[in-house]
């Protein structure tokens, strides 16, 4: 708000005038909730088939937004809808999770939706979003073999994937020293000059990480992982790519994943002792004025069915599929709580404060 020439009484008055339309705004897309209880969900009893069907008679597009650093980190996905169900476009836009956030906000409010699914890290906004009545609340097939604490009990949301921040180093750029197995393992001094870390305050499962280790190991974990001369990036898919380079020293991290399986050079380590280590489910919604909703529903039910859990790289979000190689299922595996991630984002005051004790230690992220 820029406010000129006015006394400071007057300026009080301006910003909250301000703030009260600007509540009045968003209530103007809302309804409350709390008292819609025959909102009964859509319960989906077509075939996958039947649904592409349905989808390509509306026009065959969907539009996703999904959580993320890299504009093509969701190619994968795309090609393999694409290629499951001909003639089908899905256009993917790929950002930071607390950018498009606020955009479909913007979008809401303005009664002018323009996305079809969401997929985004941002837990904490489901909730509001089902509670201001704008998703669709949509039980695709197999909604009951989605583990329970992945999925919206009125189908207003379930999950798309797990995912993990791992340890990774590249074998080849080690210089002889021990492979790291936990955190304690990168304040060791022959990994100084080598490691390469996603700014904290950049990304929230990130930060979630640095409240985890601290949470054990204290602030001195912090000061001494300072001493080791760190190269901060702004994003968690940076890391591997700077690893990757030859002509650089960066050799390991712990804030990003290329998924479950190592791929030569680089290995793929979740510590299993010591701090715990990150892990989530990601959340996905239909928007209730979604442009394409049948579009919409064929990609909710492709990317929650086995055919695409058990080829996504990661684990399943299905209680009925096999552990993926060399791993247990997700609830099976030691030292990290998928669950944890979802309740600490509900505690914005305390995820704030984190970020700005963080963003005043290390600065802005940049590159």
């Amino acid at each position: 708000l820029r406010i000129i020439n006015l006394s400071t009484p007057r300026k009080m008055r301006y910003v909250a005038q301000s703030l009260f339309f600007l509540s009045y705004a968003r209530v103007a897309y809302s309804i409350d909730q709390t008292f819609a209880w025959n909102s009964n969900a859509l319960i989906e009893s077509r075939t996958l088939d039947e649904i592409h069907q349905a989808a390509l008679a509306e026009g065959g597009t969907v539009t996703l937004w999904h959580g993320g650093g890299s504009p093509d980190q969701q190619r994968p996905m795309k090609e393999a809808f694409e290629k499951r169900f001909p003639g089908m476009t899905l256009n993917v836009t790929v950002r930071s999770s607390s950018y498009l956030g606020p955009d479909l906000d913007w979008q809401l409010a303005t009664e002018n939706v323009q996305v079809d699914n969401i997929m985004l890290q941002t837990a904490h906004d489901y909730p509001r979003w089902k509670n201001d009545g704008v998703l669709l609340h949509y039980k695709p097939l197999d909604f009951e073999k989605v583990y329970n604490a992945f999925k919206d009990t009125n189908g207003a949301w379930v999950s798309s994937a797990v995912n993990g921040w791992s340890i990774l180093y590249d074998k080849n750029k080690l210089g002889g020293a021990n492979p790291p197995e936990t955190f304690l393992d990168f304040l060791k001094p022959e990994f100084k000059n080598k490691i390469v870390l996603t700014y904290p305050n950049e990304d929230d499962a990130i930060l979630h990480t640095f409240d985890l280790i601290m949470e054990v190991h204290g602030l001195e974990f912090f000061n001494k992982l300072l001493e080791q001369n760190i190269r901060w990036v702004p994003g968690a898919n940076i890391p591997p790519t700077l690893i990757a380079q030859p002509n650089n020293t960066f050799a390991v991290t712990f804030t990003t994943t290329i998924g479950l399986q190592s791929q030569d050079p680089f290995t793929v380590v979740y510590p299993s002792s010591g701090a715990p280590f990150t892990s989530w489910a990601q959340r996905s919604a239909i928007l209730k004025d979604a442009p394409h909703p049948e579009g919409a529903k064929l990609l909710q039910n492709y990317v929650v069915s086995s055919e695409y859990q058990q080829v996504a790289g990661s684990w399943s979000v299905r209680k009925d599929d096999d552990a993926p190689t060399r791993y247990s299922r997700i609830f099976d595996t030691v030292n990290t709580d998928p669950i944890h991630f979802q309740e600490w984002m509900g505690d914005r005051q305390r995820v704030e404060r984190l970020r700005f004790w963080f963003q005043d230690k290390l600065g802005y992220p940049r590159e």
